[in-house]
């Protein structure tokens, strides 16, 4: 069991909410955890679905007004939320509402509480919810909860991307060509972390360009997936416009791509640990509920900064155990902007330190003990 960074009894006090996350993340678990005393519905449970599908009232028959109510996969019955709404508008009963996508919700004009319910996301496990965490354990297996630091972990993940990636668009019916669409997921698993360029995709998938925005959609609607947008503020050095892609889980990239086992100081190491930052970056932002947005920038003259948060800070990502001046062009390029507060290099670099010009060196244990403990982003 993982203490995990997103507390929902405090979420869940005064307001319901959605939350969302892709299978294996834990949501169940986090819910029986931290939630003992609420009313259950899982919709995955045959009788429970064939019982609210004929007869909703039975929520508000079966509970007392006060009590928490949790509907487990809500996007199964989406019809169930006209009856959430009364009960919040009359009741002022408190729901949670699960899932792994929301784009059933939002298509077909299903009504999504007209803002009476916020929402939340679950992701991967990070590196502060995981004990005696250990960089590369987590590189080479994943941050889903059920399997991190298994031995057996790449076997459980060729499983979970062919059976739950596969069947779970499946289920969705979100698109027709499910082939086409697995060899997409392939694609922006080898392409994971650069540019998107649909043409380019389009073409290695043999699929339309439009087709390739579309199934883009569904990734970020089911959560396997997310952008990162260009940082276009700078005036002195003009900026690329097309966002980075990640896909939500290193492990499932390890899959898809059929990576080899991941040490310090290699090719893939560099790529694996520029995704981990990522993902803990999101996170963050994510679970303190910080209105920050998340960017990175490269100018077209090719100087390039890995992240920009807000316009507090912006750092690069180094697999070096030694941070020298050829790593800083980037941050200098963009520190002459005079736009962002804070500029540093995350690295295995052992010794925090700081430049002449004022660029901080973090290792990367140091770093994120700064970041999750809003030293560093506020």
């Amino acid at each position: 069991m993982y203490t995990r960074r997103l507390d929902l009894a405090k979420l869940l006090q005064k307001r319901s909410y959605f939350l969302f996350g892709p299978r294996g993340v834990g949501k169940s678990t986090l819910i029986d955890a931290t939630l003992p005393h609420a009313k259950v519905y899982d919709l995955l449970d045959a009788t429970v679905f064939q019982r609210l599908l004929r007869e909703p009232t039975l929520i508000a028959q079966e509970t007392a007004p006060g009590t928490l109510i949790v509907i487990d996969e809500v996007q199964k019955l989406p019809e169930l939320l006209d009856e959430v709404q009364r009960l919040i508008t009359k009741r002022k009963q408190i729901f949670l509402l699960t899932g792994s996508s929301a784009r059933k919700l939002r298509r077909g004009g299903t009504n999504l509480l007209a803002g009476r319910a916020f929402q939340a996301n679950l992701l991967p496990l990070t590196s502060q919810e995981i004990p005696d965490f250990d960089l590369l354990t987590y590189l080479n297996t994943t941050g889903l909860p059920e399997f991190y630091g298994q031995q057996e972990a790449h076997e459980y993940l060729k499983a979970y991307v062919g059976t739950y990636l596969q069947e779970e668009i499946k289920a969705e019916s979100l698109t027709r060509n499910l082939s086409g669409f697995i060899r997409f997921l392939e694609i922006v698993a080898l392409c994971n972390g650069e540019e998107i360029n649909y043409t380019n995709i389009a073409s290695d998938c043999g699929i339309a360009a439009r087709t390739v925005e579309a199934y883009f959609s569904i990734l970020n609607d089911t959560l396997i997936g997310f952008s990162i947008p260009p940082f276009l503020a700078t005036t002195k050095r003009k900026a690329i416009t097309r966002a980075k892609y990640f896909l939500f889980d290193i492990g499932v990239v390890n899959s898809l791509t059929k990576r080899g086992h991941i040490e310090f100081k290699s090719e893939l190491f560099g790529r694996a640990f520029e995704h981990f930052i990522a993902l803990e970056l999101r996170a963050f932002l994510t679970y303190q509920r910080i209105d920050h947005l998340l960017q990175y920038w490269r100018s077209t003259s090719h100087f390039e900064v890995d992240f920009v948060i807000g316009n507090q800070l912006a750092i690069e990502i180094k697999g070096t155990d030694l941070v020298s001046d050829k790593h800083l062009k980037g941050l200098r390029a963009l520190k002459e902007e005079g736009l962002i507060q804070q500029y540093g290099v995350v690295s295995l670099d052992p010794n925090d330190r700081i430049t002449g010009d004022g660029i901080f060196i973090w290792s990367f244990k140091s770093f994120l003990q700064k970041l999750w403990s809003q030293q560093l982003i506020a």
